[in-house]
């Protein structure tokens, strides 16, 4: 431990992409890092130990550990040797002044008290990440509560992605927008995974697999201690299956058990919710002004990263519309930190989203490949038109793959937009 310790230290400062996000410092809370794994949660940590060594904080007050490192093993609540070893390391120095920063921590047994023995005795300068927000979260709202500030990482949004492959986003000249048009493309299908945005396309749907791999195996199957691996697998091929769409839970476990597996539905409707934790899905609920008819509500499902849809499924042709929703939702959600304010509608038409901000909706958002089908348009601008009236909200898109114009319905100006505009504004 104390190598490891030593060796991050020492490899202080690390050339690092910036993120459009930085984490706080100073603020007397730990932060707490949530995110799905390989998303950049620990980069986000070398550029703010970057940004310390710049404040002229020594490389020696900064304690950085990957709990995940196969070096080690915090298995048996010996979570509490990460302090006896920097103690060791430096004895002159006082650990108020120290920034703590643990990676992966859901991997400590007693992870949690071990943090809030820091927090109140030892120092306020504590940092920390998880690949399973549910696991985070419990923990917080008890042991924790009160002491935390939580900041959800993502993959590459498209802007990063651009600034990762150093295309210059440019809406105007013809040369640049055919190169920032090209990398919507990648982006769209590939997904924003920094591996992937920086990495060679030849090996991408590999890499792609294996973090899939890692996620359920790693993630699930060992911390759940999870049997029926094929129904797991199933249940994700389902939801990857009926993305964007209301989806019941209820109807995949009817599936399950008439091919004659014996699975409860508790079972199944965990397993969904362990599939969330580890950020694999993200959930969108139905909009309602009654909480009992919005808990009530079908959910629709969207995956964290588009890259993952087409490695997993394949099959871009038919699903275009599909992508392209999943890519517009992650752009959204990543301005509703842990989905909230964000919804989508349903009465006699449907709308793909509304936004709120505290008690008022701001914006509503249809999004489909292509408006030049006059019954795909004609649907698109009813489910918003309905949308609106219901909600009073005046902000009205339509996000596409390319076009571009206005229209009018019912007194309402629709702006639709170019999803490669949209999200890269």
């Amino acid at each position: 431990m104390k190598e490891i310790i030593t060796g991050n230290q020492n490899n202080l400062p690390v050339e690092i992409r910036a993120r459009s996000w930085e984490v706080p410092v100073d603020t007397g809370k730990i932060i707490t890092v949530p995110g799905v794994r390989r998303c950049g949660k620990s980069s986000h940590f070398s550029i703010t130990q970057n940004n310390l060594l710049q404040r002229e904080i020594p490389k020696e007050k900064i304690l950085s550990l990957n709990l995940d490192d196969e070096r080690l093993d915090f298995s048996n609540g010996n979570v509490g040797l990460i302090l006896e070893a920097y103690r060791e390391l430096y004895p002159k120095i006082q650990t108020k002044d120290v920034h703590f920063f643990l990676d992966e921590i859901q991997i400590a047994e007693g992870w949690e008290k071990f943090v809030r023995r820091i927090y109140d005795t030892v120092s306020k300068n504590i940092y920390i990440t998880g690949s399973n927000s549910k696991m985070l979260s419990s923990e917080i709202a008890t042991s924790l509560r009160g002491r935390t500030l939580q900041f959800e990482v993502f993959p590459l949004s498209f802007s990063e992605f651009c600034d990762f492959r150093s295309v210059e986003i440019d809406f105007y000249d013809p040369a640049k927008k055919v190169i920032f048009k090209n990398a919507f493309n990648d982006y769209l299908f590939g997904g924003g995974f920094p591996e992937i945005a920086t990495g060679q396309d030849l090996f991408n749907e590999q890499i792609l697999q294996e973090y899939y791999n890692v996620m359920i195996f790693k993630d699930l199957v060992e911390r759940y201690g999870i049997k029926n691996t094929s129904v797991l697998k199933y249940i994700v091929k389902r939801l990857l299956a009926n993305l964007a769409k209301p989806t019941s839970v209820n109807k995949i476990f009817n599936e399950i058990k008439s091919s004659g597996i014996a699975i409860s539905k508790n079972t199944v409707y965990e397993l969904v919710d362990q599939l969330e934790s580890i950020y694999m899905f993200l959930h969108l609920p139905k909009f309602s002004a009654s909480p009992i008819k919005e808990f009530q509500g079908m959910p629709k499902y969207y995956c964290i990263d588009n890259g993952f849809n087409y490695a997993l499924q394949g099959a871009i042709s038919e699903n275009r519309g599909t992508f392209l929703e999943n890519a517009v939702y992650l752009h959204l959600r990543r301005k509703h930190p842990f989905g909230r304010g964000l919804f989508y509608f349903k009465d006699k038409q449907e709308c793909d989203f509304l936004r709120f901000d505290k008690q008022t909706v701001i914006e509503l958002i249809q999004v489909c490949w292509s408006l030049e089908n006059s019954e795909t348009e004609k649907r698109e601008v009813n489910g918003l038109v309905e949308a609106a009236k219901a909600t009073g909200c005046t902000n009205l898109k339509i996000i596409t793959a390319d076009s571009e114009k206005r229209l009018q319905k019912d007194g309402f100006e629709i702006s639709v937009l170019p999803a490669w505009k949209f999200m890269g504004e």
